[in-house]
């Protein structure tokens, strides 16, 4: 079996790779007005949106022109989302004659779909309607992917010298050319493997036993398709990915895997190309790499170990399998949940409640770090680069020189944004995590005492602020006070780190470009990767290791002396 899971990390690994250099090629022809072969079919739908919107183009926008459009369309789109889902029962395609969503969970939900989070205080086949997941859930699953990676892509611009483009612009592109065909090929697999399509209502059946169960029913490779390629992580079912009318076999499942990192991978080979040295993209992409590696071990590893509690109880211990799916055994079940944690997705094919505590706190850790570890779309480049130009400062002060990224200088005004893109996610995640274990009505929501019930209070936050939207499913957030907390973090976690981004790209777009000379620090060399590494980990270890201490590596602790709760 270890050698079977070993196959698939290493296939996984291999065609993520493969795939994503030549969608970061395309990705790269799309933002740089290159011909793409989609041309013929798309641009004249661009350049009628474009005129009938009044929108310009080829014009770059301001910081506050792009800030202004972003923040806008976004909150409209929350406005939009709330009504739909607040007035459910007036829209139509609702079969199973659904009540409307209760305000806070309405506004919970609007803001989850908007800001790429997903996160889900309902069981989909028992709260939405078809319409409110099609046209609701699905359409903010392409437009929050695309707000990502416009934002990478304003980036990508800034950094290199060249205006950041318009917001409108990227994100159009980013849905009819890249989002939109894609999922387009993954809902048409997923149909052919036996993912569901239909506009059916329920259907009850009568089971072996004789018993009456009722199947729900949905128009769920759809949406499937963008949840994955999208980050987004929203299931149409309650148990997400272990459902198998959303993954019905191990093929499926390793295309969902599959899916996850390929745009994200992808933008990092874009980046090099934007920075006319491959070797700028491959640098970011191989401390990834390093901190994938040391995660997914950790993971696997710890749930491989089983639980010693068993042992000691006289049952034979081996690898753990509660809380995962049979047909996707240890190595695809870590694999997933590795992957959906790293970047910022949210979909899962076992529950994390379940797993082991150090496995728990390493899928912790990986949000804790602002899902840098190839991310979400967009948003894993545009976070990793804080780190980057934070690991570039720190470089420059340690020589003596002045810190420069290329051929740039970084100075106060840079720092300043990087430090408030760190803090707030930060302050989101131990702030309402300090709140809600201190109040009735957080407390009011677990499901387990001790250690791994502090844990549960903490991965909300923490999934909330990185815009995961994964759980530790014993936590019973839909109430007032968890819809309305996490709604805030989640906002201060997507917001909070883009207008700082935006205000780096553009300040660094407008500096001169000195040439490196040859004592220059460079930023395209193994070293430099390593450091941006343990840079990583040293800020994740300072700002986080308290909280980890009082839930996974004490449950750990505990279970090995075993104690319960």
């Amino acid at each position: 079996m270890e050698e079977l899971d070993m196959v698939l990390f290493a296939l996984f690994a291999i065609l993520v790779v493969i795939f994503g250099f030549f969608l970061g090629n395309y990705i790269y022809k799309i933002f740089d007005g290159k011909q793409t072969f989609l041309d013929p079919i798309v641009s004249p739908i661009e350049n009628i949106l474009f005129r009938i919107s009044g929108i310009d183009s080829k014009k770059s926008q301001s910081f506050k022109e792009y800030t202004v459009s972003l923040m806008v369309f976004n909150i409209l789109g929350i406005f939009a989302l709330f009504f739909m889902l607040f007035f459910q029962n007036v829209f139509p395609l609702n079969p199973q004659n659904f009540s409307n969503l209760s305000w806070h969970l309405a506004l919970n939900t609007a803001i989850s779909f908007v800001t790429n989070t997903n996160w889900q205080s309902y069981g989909g086949e028992s709260t939405m309607s078809y319409f409110s997941q099609m046209v609701g859930l699905s359409i903010q699953n392409f437009l929050s992917a695309a707000t990502g990676a416009a934002v990478a892509v304003a980036l990508m611009r800034g950094l290199t010298g060249r205006g950041i483009g318009n917001f409108y612009v990227d994100m159009t592109k980013t849905t009819l050319r890249l989002l939109l065909p894609i999922a387009l090929i993954c809902a048409v697999f997923f149909v052919s493997q036996g993912v569901i399509q239909t506009l059916a209502p329920y259907i009850d059946v009568t089971t072996i036993e004789g018993a009456k169960q009722t199947l729900a029913m949905g128009p769920v490779a759809s949406q499937e398709a963008i949840k994955l390629l999208g980050t987004n992580g929203g299931g149409f079912f309650n148990v997400n990915s272990a459902h198998p009318f959303e993954n019905p076999n191990e093929l499926t499942n390793f295309i969902q895997i599959f899916s996850i990192f390929l745009i994200p991978v992808a933008l990092l080979f874009t980046y090099g190309k934007f920075a006319g040295n491959r070797r700028e993209g491959i640098a970011i992409f191989g401390a990834m790499t390093l901190l994938f590696a040391l995660t997914l071990g950790g993971t696997y590893y710890a749930e491989s170990q089983g639980n010693a509690m068993l042992s000691s109880l006289g049952v034979e211990n081996g690898p753990s399998m509660e809380g995962k799916e049979v047909r996707f055994a240890l190595g695809a079940s870590s694999l997933f949940a590795t992957v959906t944690t790293a970047a910022s997705c949210g979909a899962v094919n076992s529950m994390h409640d379940s797993y082991s505590p150090l496995a728990g706190g390493t899928m912790m850790l990986q949000m804790m770090v602002g899902e840098v570890i190839f991310g979400g779309v967009g948003a894993g480049f545009y976070a990793m680069i804080v780190y980057v130009l934070l690991s570039m400062f720190m470089i420059g002060l340690m020589v003596g020189k002045t810190p420069m990224y290329l051929g740039k200088k970084i100075e106060a005004y840079e720092i300043k944004a990087v430090i408030i893109a760190l803090l707030l996610p930060s302050m989101a995640i131990l702030g309402f995590s300090a709140i809600a274990a201190n109040y009735a009505d957080g407390l009011a929501g677990l499901n387990n005492a001790g250690p791994h019930g502090l844990g549960e209070i903490l991965y909300a936050y923490t999934s909330a602020a990185a815009n995961n939207g994964s759980a530790f499913a014993g936590l019973t957030a839909n109430t007032p006070f968890y819809n309305i907390t996490l709604a805030i973090a989640m906002f201060i976690g997507r917001f909070g780190v883009i207008i700082p981004m935006i205000a780096i790209a553009v300040s660094m777009s407008n500096k001169k470009t000195y040439a490196l000379s040859s004592g220059s620090v460079k930023s395209d060399n193994t070293t430099f990767t390593i450091f941006l590494a343990f840079t990583i980990l040293i800020l994740g270890a300072l700002t986080f290791l308290p909280a980890l201490t009082f839930t996974a590596i004490a449950e750990h602790v505990l279970m090995l002396s075993g104690k319960i709760y």
